[in-house]
């Protein structure tokens, strides 16, 4: 796909908003046919720009009151650690995202349980018991000062 134009970035943005609007409300944010936006559109889906919609859950309204930053360090870069430890973090519907990073740890976690207690079963019965786990690191989410689903464009 080319680079991205103006009425590329505003279709994005106004999807990024609400991407429940209808094609014919998008294609009047974007200045352009319905059938001209729907074909904008599906080029940014085919091109993996646009990778998914979804909806936004508040954790706290469905009982995932407990959020932490959970920092791991492996033993080594086994490779099959890794992949194990890739495939099995991303089975677990408690972490929401898991980065590979440069410094003190190798990946950040961002954990979001009902409570303390399922986090520490979380720990237990999950983290723990992965193959090359050296050291884990938890600091609990105090306060969302903020998070964004949307990229500036």
């Amino acid at each position: 796909m080319d680079e991205i134009g103006d009425a590329d970035r505003r279709i994005l943005n106004a999807l990024q908003a609400d991407s429940r609007l209808s094609n014919q409300q998008l294609a009047e944010i974007a200045g352009m046919s319905a059938s001209a936006c729907w074909r904008r559109v599906k080029a940014l889906e085919d091109a993996g720009i646009i990778r998914r919609y979804c909806a936004i859950v508040d954790p706290a309204r469905i009982g995932r009151t407990f959020h932490a930053i959970v920092h791991v360090t492996l033993t080594r870069h086994d490779g099959r650690n890794v992949e194990t430890f890739i495939a099995e973090v991303r089975r677990r519907p408690e972490v929401l995202d898991c980065h590979a990073t440069t410094g003190e740890a190798d990946y950040h976690l961002r954990v979001v349980c009902a409570d303390l207690a399922a986090y520490n079963e979380f720990l237990e019965r999950f983290l723990f018991r992965l193959p090359g786990v050296a050291t884990v690191r938890t600091n609990l989410v105090l306060k969302e000062i903020k998070q964004e689903t949307a990229i500036a464009l």
